[in-house]
């Protein structure tokens, strides 16, 4: 047999070691033999190649001669390795040389090779024994070593060629679990390893995710707890830093396909729409996941809810969500950015998609451009479909090629992240289900499986080496996405006004408020209180606002208050849009966006020369929710209504007709006014 190994190596000295060093090494060598339990004959050829090795490094001639051979081979130019010619007969002896050399690898493939017919030894041999033992001890020697070089799927792969050695020999069971012990814990390793590889490696990618669907489902799902080898936290660490090397619509896929256990993959799987469809422009991902996060009655998903439906064009509802869901730092943070509410849910959807959505896939590379967004086409389209009625004007139509209105842009220079409040950080929104900010990148988020410091990372993570098991792992914040700048020129930017909804009548069609298609989706759980009042049959309308009640100042509203209200609001809509002035204030009644909306259709009719006759009254209202700051309110409603041109003439078909709706109204400064509305079946 030949050893790929040279004598000063085999000896465990350097070509500098004078000759008594050498023979106090060897001696040394010889009188403290292994004690893994290999037979005598084996410890007794290991002494004979041992003094066979000094015996030619301490004769000057025969040392000098070797050494110019050596330095020849070297110097040849070509791939040559030195090697020993070892007899049949101590071949054991020079394995077991070769391993405590500190080549384990080659050890593991040369014993592998010599248990294999037909140079097996016989069964029951003490070469049998011998080389058996070799092979497994040089197998967990190699694949330590391979993990060490983060090589570790090589690593996994020399345990389980060992391992069936092992078993097919029927011997040393005791290193066999120890190889199952060590390959199992290479797997979030090796999960790291396979889904590093390049793109184009589909088949090693392909393994990569099979063994991470293999590892969560051993937990029980991302929820779980059934692994011992990984506690809670340590997965979650582990999981924050494989997402990096997972492509987008691999992360919808696995998540998916485990959201039906577990609420965190249905809110990832949401999270990953939400990246695809913001860099993609394609609205209807969004507003999957939307969908997927409507499942979920968790209060504190709503400032992400409120999110996601301003990316889709529903101004009220994001309004409404953010104020019901945003913590009072968010909240505190927002009133810095801007007095309007539509600007604090834009300053803090920016903020969470370029800090907990785009940040974490590695196929996706987009900024939170919010302006680019909504000027593209297809974006435009989808809103559009989603506007009340077909005359509606699009929330987006007069944007201008840089993205705003009249030519300004849509976002100042920059805002400030609501992360970055003095005081305390704030959590990211990922961490709300309480699986930690995994928006967050590593250390080293090139992936560079070559850097140390990474290794150390994944170690910390995932229970690692000797001495470092269970360290938590560095996390890095990334750089505030969002630099400070005066909240301002959010609004003069002209994306306030442009988001909000402005609905226009198709002919024949009750007014927009009333057909419940021109207010966006505010939740029937808006607030945290429900009630069962009902109000009493409508009363005869007062003569004037103030001698009804308004503004309603009320600290805890009654039914029949809320309905004066809403009615109050009705009649003064049905003037306006009569073209005449109502007797009541509008500002006591509805808020900016409902106010907006009103300016909007009456404008569009005044372009088409039109005004509407309508007749409306409420024949019934229950509250049902209510809070000192929020009531939702469901109200039938009778409704007649006419468009008349300049002449006076009705135009298409008159509507007569009973609506059930859900309003919702807010407490600001002591007054209550309505913030939105939608149809309920």
């Amino acid at each position: 047999m030949d050893l790929p190994i040279d004598h000063f190596r085999l000896l465990g000295v350097n070509p500098n070691t004078d000759l008594p060093s050498v023979l106090r090494i060897a001696a040394q060598r010889i009188d403290r033999p292994p004690e893994q339990g290999f037979t005598p004959d084996t410890l007794q050829a290991r002494a004979d190649l041992l003094r066979s090795s000094a015996d030619l490094l301490t004769d000057p001639q025969r040392r000098a001669h070797y050494e110019s051979e050596l330095t020849a081979l070297s110097a040849s130019g070509e791939s040559l390795q030195a090697a020993l010619d070892v007899p049949t007969s101590k071949e054991v002896a020079g394995l077991l040389l070769l391993l405590e050399a500190g080549l384990p690898l080659d050890c593991f493939e040369l014993a592998s090779r010599a248990l294999q017919p037909p140079q097996a030894p016989a069964l029951g041999s003490g070469r049998e024994a011998d080389l058996s033992l070799l092979a497994g001890l040089a197998c967990l020697e190699a694949a330590a070593e391979l993990r060490q070089e983060r090589r570790y799927e090589a690593a996994a792969q020399v345990l389980s060629q060992g391992n069936q050695l092992l078993q097919r020999m029927g011997q040393h069971g005791d290193l066999r679990q120890r190889m199952a012990s060590e390959r199992r814990t290479l797997r979030p390793y090796r999960v790291l390893d396979l889904l590093s590889r390049d793109l184009g490696s589909s088949q090693e990618r392909s393994d990569g995710l099979a063994l991470l669907e293999e590892l969560v489902a051993e937990r029980g799902g991302l929820d779980g707890h059934g692994d011992p080898e990984l506690s809670a936290e340590e997965f979650q660490a582990f999981f924050r830093q494989i997402r990096a090397y997972l492509t987008v619509q691999e992360q919808i896929d696995l998540f998916e396909r485990w959201a039906p256990q577990s609420a965190k993959a249905d809110f990832l799987a949401a999270t990953a729409l939400t990246a695809l469809g913001f860099a993609q422009r394609k609205p209807e991902r969004i507003a999957a996941a939307r969908s997927r996060l409507l499942m979920h009655d968790r209060p504190e998903l709503k400032p992400l809810l409120a999110c996601l439906n301003l990316l889709l064009g529903q101004v009220d509802s994001a309004e409404f969500q953010f104020a019901e869901g945003a913590s009072k730092e968010i909240k505190q943070w927002a009133a810095r950015q801007s007095d309007d509410p539509l600007a604090q849910v834009c300053a803090y959807c920016r903020d969470w998609l370029a800090r907990d959505v785009l940040p974490g896939y590695r196929d996706l590379e987009a900024d939170a451009d919010m302006e680019a967004y909504f000027a593209d086409r297809d974006v435009q389209a989808y809103v559009d479909g989603l506007e009340p009625t077909p005359e509606a004007a699009s929330p987006l139509s007069s944007l201008s090629p840089e993205g705003g209105a009249r030519g300004q842009p849509l976002f100042g220079a920059g805002l400030r992240s609501p992360f970055a409040l003095a005081g305390a950080a704030l959590p990211g929104a990922q961490a709300l289900l309480g699986f930690g900010p995994l928006g967050e990148e590593p250390d080293h988020p090139d992936g560079d499986l070559a850097d140390e410091d990474d290794d150390e990372e994944l170690d910390g993570a995932v229970g690692g080496l000797a001495g470092r098991a269970g360290r938590a792992g560095r996390w890095r914040r990334p750089g505030l996405m969002l630099a400070a700048a005066g909240a301002t020129a959010l609004v003069a930017g002209g994306l306030i006004t442009l988001l909000r909804p402005r609905p226009a009548l198709v002919e024949g069609e009750p007014a927009a408020e009333l057909n419940g298609g021109g207010g966006d989706n505010a939740p029937a759980d808006a607030a945290p209180t429900a009630t069962n009042g009902e109000a009493p049959a409508p009363a005869p309308p007062a003569t004037t606002a103030a001698a009804a009640g308004i503004p309603l100042r009320s600290a805890e509203p009654s039914a029949a208050e809320i309905q004066t209200l809403l009615e109050t609001w009705l009649t003064a809509k049905a003037t306006v849009l009569a073209g005449d002035e109502p007797t009541a204030k509008l500002e006591d009644l509805a808020q900016d966006g409902q106010l907006r909306q009103l300016q909007a259709e009456r404008r569009s009719d005044q372009a088409r020369n039109h005004t509407q006759r309508i007749d409306t009254s409420v024949e019934a209202l229950r509250l049902e929710a209510s809070s000192p700051q929020r009531v939702a309110a469901v109200a039938s409603i009778r409704y007649r209504g006419e468009r008349r041109d300049s002449q006076g003439q009705g135009v298409g078909q008159p509507s007569n007709l009973t609506l059930r709706n859900r309003y919702v109204f807010s407490r600001e400064g002591g007054t209550w006014r309505l913030v939105s509305f939608e149809r309920v079946n």
